[in-house]
Order: C-alpha cells, then sequence, then structure tokens
C-alpha cells in the first residue's frame, strides 16, 4: 500500500516569520554585518526546516522527512516488529528527540498524536502525524 501525508506546522510558519522579522529590525538597527547576516541565515534555514512533516510508505520503507528534506529517515519495513497509535506527552516537545526514559526517538511537528512503531533491534521510534489512525493502518497493511 502506498501512503503519503504531509502535516504543516503552522506554530513553526509563524515562529520563523517572527523570527526573520526580529532579524531585519536587527540588521537595520546595527548595519549589515556579514558574519552576522550570515549566522541569521543558518539559523533561519534550520528552523524553517521542521515546517512540515511528510510521511510516505511504499514497497519496502516508511520514510519521514521535515520541511525540505535537511532532516530525513527511513525504516525499512520488514524491520518493522509492532506498530501502535499513541499520545506524546506536553513535554516531549517538537522537532527532532531522543527522549531517555522511556528510551525512544520522535519526530514531532505539532500536536500529541503519533504513531509509535518499534524495530526488530529493540528500537522505538514515534512519528507525529494529524492522522495517526490512518497512518497506523497503512503501515500494519504494509507490514503484510
Amino acid at each position: 500500500m502506498k501512503y503519503e501525508h504531509t502535516q504543516i506546522g503552522t506554530l513553526i510558519i509563524i515562529v520563523s516569520i517572527l523570527v526573520a522579522i526580529l532579524f531585519a529590525v536587527i540588521v537595520l538597527q546595527t548595519g549589515f554585518i556579514l558574519s552576522i547576516f550570515i549566522a541569521m541565515l543558518v539559523i533561519l534555514f534550520i528552523v524553517a526546516s521542521f515546517s512540515s512533516l511528510h510521511v510516505a510508505i511504499d514497497e519496502k520503507y516508511l520514510r519521514i522527512k521535515f520541511g525540505y528534506g535537511i532532516f530525513r529517515k527511513k525504516f525499512l519495513l520488514k524491520e518493522i516488529t509492532s506498530v501502535k497509535s499513541v499520545k506524546n506527552k506536553w513535554y516531549y516537545g517538537w522537532g527532532i528527540r531522543l527522549w531517555l526514559w522511556p528510551k525512544i526517538w520522535i519526530f514531532n511537528i505539532s500536536g500529541f498524536d503519533a504513531v509509535e512503531i518499534k524495530m526488530k533491534n529493540g528500537a522505538s521510534y514515534r512519528i507525529g502525524t494529524d492522522e495517526s489512525e490512518k497512518l497506523k493502518k497503512a503501515i500494519l497493511i504494509a507490514l503484510k
């Protein structure tokens, strides 16, 4: 089963716009300094890269990609041992996180709904989504 869905991180987009405005004000107030301007562009580029989370399933992989693709990961379907819908705690945060108790990697841009997958090697991952049941079902169908 093929599956594709992109979740938009509205809050991250708003934060990116506010950061860009703040940086513009700083440049206008202090004058143009190339090294500071480059640092600002790098920061803005990284923040903006978390504006969306794209999840896709093909015949072989479950793939996730943040924004324009700097941060991405793929999971071999045959290595997935279990799938379940979960709710992340508010303090797990957004973005890419390694949570140590329980030990789990979290990929999330908005909201608290997620799908948790466990791999044959014992690793656990949570993929944030605004359609957790649909993603869970798509993964389970792809595993057959």
